[in-house]
């Protein structure tokens, strides 16, 4: 099959149900039901959150729905199905199987309510924690000062039909066509071989539905990808894995990968036992051998040699933008300006957070700088430079929420990329197997054709959809707060927000 026989189906925005794939799906808490059940159905009557069904003909009431239980709030009152079952046969508690999910930064609750949004399409409910992690330090000190008791402000609040959340990538003025996204959020790059086909699909059909964008990242640009054109970055990094000048020139917006947050100086790696035909066949490689990507472009090592990559893209695809994606060294600040000045259009900061289960930890957690420090060092030095309306400046690397979107663009980033996120919203339970034998047990970050076959595509499609309208109402509502009509008009806003600093007499907010 050719790539002229993949036709593009028809992506619509559009919230739709778009539940768990297995059949028992998580929660946060569990509901226990003992032998001591008359199935009598009282259960089902009271509770109005759907927990509970007996369906007719049934001799019994099946087993609870957990994942819609909403706790104590509802099992402490003498309504709830708890105080109401006449055999006291029900009791609730703590689900010990979310509860061993997660790690700090992202904690359980916030895989919870990630899936919440991706399969409903809206905010997780007051139960779950949607907003920040567990971690103790970034995003997750940061709070909008109308979060914090004692810190509001009254604003004129526009309607929510008022606020524009849409951004334009090329403010260069350089002739070159305009590049816009209705959302300040693009998916990052996944490789044809990290990740399975199903994902890269599921992501390049969300990013038609909201006229945004993914990345191919570093493997190659496959054949299916060719209906989603108009929506598709695709990566040049030091590999040089797949690229090809019939692909650089059917895109919008070309990347120069530098350096990944994750894993700076390193480079880019993918085991033997994923590098399949298929990924071998896209990125010249042979079959089952590990393949390396160098650090760093050895033909780079000034500006000077920046600006010739960057103009080689530019003459094979005379109408695409150019976009630098680097790590977080000390001297981000000087490394975005160079990038300006070789003729950049977006500069994408990927700070230490990000990156799957495939980065090393000795890596994230140890080399780049955390990407909070990041964006406001960089805003402020191509400010004083007197270049910031020129370049569109865009951050990763750790981006959970809708609240860690506008935390970022208050400190100074016109939108972000998002990688993780999207992951967790097609069931990932972040178990860190992304890279080794076949891969994500859930067919996620998988090149096995049996596990890939676990998710459909348009099941995927519509969950990332929603996990975006989700994001997209939390930013609007956020914005109405702050009494802002744009999301444009939120970028350097450090006066909207307040941290979290330690203090031996409880939280204070500075």
């Amino acid at each position: 099959m050719t790539a002229s026989d993949w036709p593009q189906q028809e992506v619509v925005r559009e919230v739709r149900p778009a539940p768990d794939r297995y059949r028992n799906a998580l929660g946060k808490y569990r509901i226990d039901r003992s032998a001591a059940c008359a199935g009598c159905g009282r259960c089902v009557e009271v509770c109005s959150y759907g927990v509970h069904a007996k369906p007719p003909g049934y001799a019994f009431t099946l087993r609870p729905q957990d994942h819609l239980c909403i706790g104590p709030e509802c099992a402490e009152s003498p309504e709830s199905c708890v105080a109401q079952c006449r055999q006291h046969a029900l009791t609730m508690r703590r689900n010990p199987s979310s509860e061993c999910m997660g790690d700090p930064r992202w904690s359980s609750d916030l895989i919870l309510a990630n899936w919440h949004e991706a399969a409903t399409g809206h905010a997780a409910p007051p139960h779950i924690e949607s907003r920040h992690g567990a971690s103790g330090g970034g995003f997750d000190s940061m709070r909008f000062k109308f979060e914090v008791p004692g810190l509001e402000q009254p604003v004129a609040a526009p309607t929510a039909a008022e606020i524009d959340t849409g951004l334009d990538l090329n403010n260069r003025g350089d002739g070159r066509p305009q590049a816009h996204i209705d959302i300040p959020v693009y998916g990052g790059g996944m490789s044809f071989g990290s990740v399975s086909i199903h994902t890269i699909l599921a992501k390049a059909r969300a990013a038609v539905a909201w006229n945004s964008f993914t990345c191919t990242g570093e493997g190659g640009y496959p054949d299916r990808l060719r209906p989603y054109d108009d929506h598709v970055i695709t990566q040049v990094a030091t590999g040089l894995f797949g690229v090809r000048e019939d692909t650089i020139q059917r895109v919008r917006i070309v990347e120069f990968k530098y350096a990944q947050g994750a894993k700076p100086g390193l480079g880019g790696h993918l085991l033997g036992d994923k590098n399949t035909p298929a990924v071998a066949r896209m990125r010249g490689a042979v079959a089952g051998n590990a393949l390396f990507s160098p650090f760093p472009f050895h033909s780079v090592y000034s500006v000077e040699d920046h600006k010739k990559h960057l103009d080689w893209i530019k003459e094979v695809n005379p109408t695409c933008l150019v976009s630098v994606k680097v790590s977080t060294p000390t001297d981000v600040d000087m490394v975005a300006v160079g990038s300006y000045y070789a003729g950049a259009h977006i500069i994408h900061l990927d700070g230490s957070y990000g990156g799957t289960g495939a980065a090393p930890d000795i890596a994230k957690k140890n080399i780049a700088m955390p990407i909070e420090f990041a964006i406001p060092k960089v805003h402020k030095f191509l400010s004083a430079e007197g270049i910031r309306e020129k370049i569109t400046l865009i951050a990763s690397g750790g981006i959970r929420t809708a609240f860690d979107v506008l935390k970022a663009i208050a400190l100074g980033a016109d939108g972000v990329v998002i990688g993780t996120a999207e992951l967790v919203a097609l069931g990932c339970v972040r178990c860190a197997s992304c890279e080794s034998g076949r891969g994500c047990p859930r067919g996620i970050a998988s090149t096995d054709p049996e596990l890939i076959q676990q998710m459909s595509v348009e099941w995927a499609t519509q969950r990332l959809i929603n996990l975006q309208n989700a994001w997209r109402e939390q930013m609007v509502g956020v914005l109405a707060r702050l009494g802002m009509s744009s999301i444009r008009e939120l970028r350097g806003r450090t006066d909207v927000l307040c941290y979290l600093t330690g203090d031996p007499d409880g939280e204070v907010w500075q």
